[in-house]
This record gives structure tokens, C-alpha cells and sequence, in this order.
């Protein structure tokens, strides 16, 4: 299924969850405040990079999926560690299933989201599509390897502030880059939506792949 499709069979549940933003103001109740460290950017890689990318990405796609696992490693080990490019995460939820483990992400220390983010997508068939799991309960259970217990778990999900700014970073991207579909990466301040080789990253991030 194309990530356009994809996108727009699910992005309606997410969308339904957004609260109304035009009259939000300070940091009223169910509100993130702007220095919310858990809002802030997930990223790997030298600030100094040659070169930044952000990939929108959701951990219910397949696609996002496809590529974290798959030519991620190479991006990682080839760009971001040899000082070349740094990556920079941000979350675009599809569904509420995707905005429940966005949150649990958000919610660990930020040097244990990469390899968070890693175990779902590598996982994702078992905890996202698996008919009749216990999604939250799968979620839950990778979130314990990393320290979070099943009881945190549950309270992030119950927290309407972190929920309220993934949404709000979600509505941004469609905002600031007409983001429809994940993943969508942004090279040079332009969106290229769909998953790219190891090859074609390299160039649109106008580094050398070697």
C-alpha cells in the first residue's frame, strides 16, 4: 500500500484527537509547556553535521518501518557517525495506536529513544498488526527493556499535555511542509514523502554516500 493511501486511511482517527488550537494559550490544563523537554527533537548525530535531516515518521507504518530497519543502519554507520549528516526525528502519528507509542517514545530519557523506537519498528508486526493483541500491553512490554514499568506506561498515556504536543508537531509538518504520508523526509528545507534508498539519501543530502 502506498504511504499516500496509508495516510489517508488512517490520519483521520489522529486528526479526530486533536484538540482545537486556536484558543490555546499559556500552558492551560491539558497544554505542554514550550520548553517541554520531552517535545524537544530526537536526533542522532553531530550538531555540527554537514548536513540535517528530519524524517516525519509514523510507528504504525510499515514503510517507516521498512527503512529503520533496513537502510537506517547504513544511514547511521556511513553519515550520521562519521560526522556527515544529523538526523532528526519527529513524530507524525497516522493513529492512535502510533500516537500511544509516540508517547511512551517521548516519555523515556532521550538517550534511550533510538533504540526504543529501533525495538518497535523491528517489533512492529507483533504489536501493531498482530489480530487480537494486546497492542498497549506488546508496547508496554518492549517500554519495560527500557526502564519504563507497565504502571508509567499507563500514565503517559493518560497525560493530555504530551499527547496534545505530539499532535500539535504532527499538525506543524502538514503546516510548515504539506506533510500527507510517512515517512516524509526533509532535505534542504524541501519535503520528499516515501521511503528513499541508502544511495538517494546520500544525494538529496548533498553528502558523499562512500
Amino acid at each position: 500500500m502506498s504511504p499516500t493511501r496509508r495516510s489517508l486511511l488512517l490520519a483521520a482517527p489522529a486528526i479526530g484527537l486533536l484538540p482545537s488550537l486556536a484558543h490555546a494559550q499559556g500552558t492551560a490544563p491539558g497544554t505542554a509547556p514550550a520548553n517541554d523537554p520531552r517535545l524537544g527533537d530526537r536526533s542522532a548525530g553531530r550538531a555540527d553535521a554537514g548536513a540535517t535531516v528530519v524524517e516525519y515518521f509514523s510507528l504504525t507504518c510499515s514503510h517507516c518501518a521498512n527503512f529503520h530497519n533496513t537502510v537506517w543502519p547504513q544511514v547511521k554507520s556511513r553519515l550520521v557517525d562519521t560526522g556527515k549528516v544529523r538526523m532528526v526525528w519527529r513524530d507524525f502519528p497516522l493513529d492512535q495506536l502510533a500516537l500511544a507509542a509516540a508517547m511512551v517514545a517521548r516519555a523515556l530519557p532521550a538517550e534511550r529513544y533510538e533504540g526504543f523506537v529501533g525495538a518497535l519498528f523491528s517489533s512492529q508486526d507483533r504489536w501493531a498488526f498482530a489480530r487480537g493483541a494486546d497492542n498497549i500491553g506488546e508496547i508496554a512490554k518492549i517500554a519495560a527493556l527500557a526502564g519504563m514499568n507497565r504502571a508509567e506506561v499507563d500514565n503517559v498515556l493518560k497525560d493530555t499535555a504530551l499527547q496534545r504536543g505530539v499532535l500539535e508537531m504532527r499538525q506543524k509538518a502538514q503546516q510548515e511542509f504539506n506533510v500527507s504520508s510517512t515517512p516524509t523526509f526533509i532535505f534542504n528545507n524541501k519535503p520528499q514523502p516515501g521511503e528513499v534508498t541508502y544511495e538517494r539519501f546520500a544525494q538529496l543530502a548533498g553528502v558523499s554516500g562512500s
